[in-house]
């Protein structure tokens, strides 16, 4: 509970900004609850005025009835306007949540995404937040007119009479502990049916996404009973916690019907007696059943915000994860770079009971090209992200130029860095956008330079609209190859003073690879290069070498060299040209 109570504090504080709205919903509902409840007296007024034959005062039956159509009007109005500040506050607070949780994805350190399914972090900004709108929207415009229904009906009826009001309050706290109590029970099982969807969105998203792989393994079998099991866990956790949440209306109703039935005998009992009229009865009721519907209302939107609780929690989880760490305070910016780059007793690990890198160190001069291999896991990719800063190293520094990368800021550091990977990501939008991701101002002169640059040109003049047709997510349309080089051509196109490329060239045929190659040599040429390489016939020419095992270097040196020694990597170049 002191969780909940805890969500429930932070969703209050999202709400303060629009403190406006909720105040001018509060008088809303006031006066939407106040106009209701003063239409019961009206009509008890008309039925006494009707009672004797003819007795029937006319005048003043219509004069009420014009009373009761002014009523009605003005109900209408305060309920329509209470719907809009009520739908101000929702979508506001939501956008505001979202954006947060969005905001705190963008900034945190790549292990939260590399750790966490996409799929899981996926549902709970769009399907929890979603649920936590349903419910927050469902709370507040049934919550304040229910709870000023309550007090305003006791208000009427002990003006009526206070004996018959006593009995209605008396049995009032049977409906608040039935809706504590099940409230209670249902905070937990909309929680897990929360968690479980995560799961389920998570599996979807991986299965998609790889469908191919799913088929070609002919896994689909196996794919069907993970998600069978997960479907079932989900179905399990809905039928309890909808199971729990059904029991409000009916143990709510059953409350309220002994509460009117009590209402009617001791009311009539009273009307005998004459301590009554009959128009008072009939307004008392009224009132009676006014006041019983609130509850049911207020126990069904205490389920709903069990699950908006639950849900909020969830996207909460998010925001309050530690972001990556903040520039430091003096931090600068590189103006220009010339490229050299420099480790000193570098040690990082994934996890801290597994090194990976200890103690490595590593010099390398402007307009060199570093090639480097090693078997995999050995830390080859990961030696490329601490020089990103996609993870920051556990001891040791990395200067580049000098300067310690991490006494400058991020986005300058990576404003220096190209960076061209195996795995390849185009966004949704034209050819020419992805080729100018990270340079909105791009000339279409400087686009089509590029793209010729990386033989791009030709095949994007074949598509149907050129550099103006859309491709699909990360590139469903196009070829592996053609994936790569319009990631190629995104690089082109800044050209910083420091290259990298992971097997850049693995998607593409022996024939694109040659041009390719050329261009890439036109590229480097002045520029520091990190090249990660598996076939090892395409850094013959690179200025040195790193041969890497276990997040060690154990030889260094060129292609020829390195040879000459018949260690590790002679062992290495020799497997991959063997002849069986």
């Amino acid at each position: 509970m002191h969780k909940k109570g805890k969500i429930v504090g932070r969703v209050i504080g999202l709400i303060k900004p629009y403190m406006h709205f909720f105040v001018l919903s509060l008088i809303c509902a006031a006066a939407n609850v106040g106009l209701t409840l003063y239409a019961p007296i009206l009509i008890g007024k008309a039925i006494d005025c009707m009672m004797g034959k003819g007795q029937v005062d006319m005048t003043l039956v219509i004069e009420i009835i014009l009373k009761l159509g002014i009523i009605v009007l003005l109900t209408s109005l305060s309920q329509w306007l209470m719907s809009q500040c009520i739908n101000k506050i929702t979508y506001h607070t939501v956008k505001d949540i979202r954006m947060q949780a969005f905001e705190r994805l963008e900034n945190l350190p790549l292990k939260y995404i590399d750790s966490h399914r996409h799929g899981d972090i996926m549902s709970r900004i769009i399907t929890d937040v979603d649920q936590f709108s349903d419910g927050l929207l469902m709370g507040f415009s049934q919550l304040f007119t229910g709870i000023i229904t309550i007090f305003g009906t006791i208000g009427f009826m002990i003006s009526i009479n206070a004996k018959i009001a006593a009995v209605v309050i008396v049995l009032t706290p049977i409906s608040l502990f039935v809706a504590a109590f099940i409230a209670k029970h249902t905070y937990e099982f909309f929680r897990a049916q929360s968690v479980t969807r995560g799961e389920m969105t998570a599996f979807v998203e991986e299965m998609v996404g790889n469908q191919k792989v799913v088929e070609a393994f002919s896994m689909e079998e196996k794919a069907k009973e993970q998600f069978a099991v997960i479907n079932e866990n989900l179905r399990v956790c809905s039928i309890k916690a909808t199971f729990f949440s059904s029991l409000t209306n009916p143990c709510t109703r059953f409350v309220n019907s002994l509460v009117y039935t009590s209402v009617g005998i001791i009311g009539a009992f009273s009307a005998l007696k004459g301590a009554i009229s009959v128009g008072q009865l009939t307004s008392f009721l009224s009132y009676a059943n006014q006041y019983t519907k609130p509850f049911n209302e207020i126990s069904g939107v205490v389920t709903e915000l069990q699950n908006a609780i639950a849900c909020a929690g969830r996207v909460f989880e998010i925001i309050d994860e530690e972001p990556q760490k903040e520039d430091a305070q003096n931090a600068t910016t590189f103006k220009t770079v010339s490229g050299d780059v420099s480790l000193e007793n570098v040690a990082f690990s994934y996890v801290k009971e597994r090194p990976l890198i200890t103690d490595l160190n590593l010099t390398v001069r402007k307009g060199q090209r570093i090639a480097i291999v090693g078997p995999t896991g050995c830390g080859k990719t990961t030696l490329i992200n601490l020089l990103m800063r996609f993870y920051d190293v556990q001891e040791g520094d990395i200067r580049i130029d000098g300067s310690s990368i991490y006494q400058v800021k991020r986005d300058s550091l990576r404003e220096q860095i190209g960076m061209v990977l195996q795995e390849t990501w185009l966004k949704t939008g034209t050819i020419r956008e992805n080729i100018a991701y990270g340079k909105d101002d791009a000339s279409e002169e400087e686009i089509i330079r590029a793209a010729k640059a990386a033989h791009a040109h030709s095949f994007i003049k074949r598509l149907p609209s050129g550099y103006d047709t859309v491709i699909t997510e990360d590139g469903g349309n196009l070829s592996a190859g053609q994936k790569q080089l319009l990631c190629i051509a995104r690089v082109m196109l800044n050209l910083p003073p420091i290259l990298i490329l992971d097997e850049a060239t693995s998607s593409i045929d022996t024939r694109t690879e040659l041009m390719v190659q050329k261009a890439f040599e036109q590229m480097m040429n002045g520029r520091t290069s990190f090249i990660v390489a598996h076939r090892l016939s395409t850094i013959k020419g690179a200025d040195l070498i790193l041969v890497m095992k276990d997040g060690h270097i154990i030889e260094q040196g060129r292609h020829e060299e390195l040879l000459t020694k018949g260690g590790f990597y002679a062992n290495l170049y020799n497997s991959q040209f063997s002849v069986s």
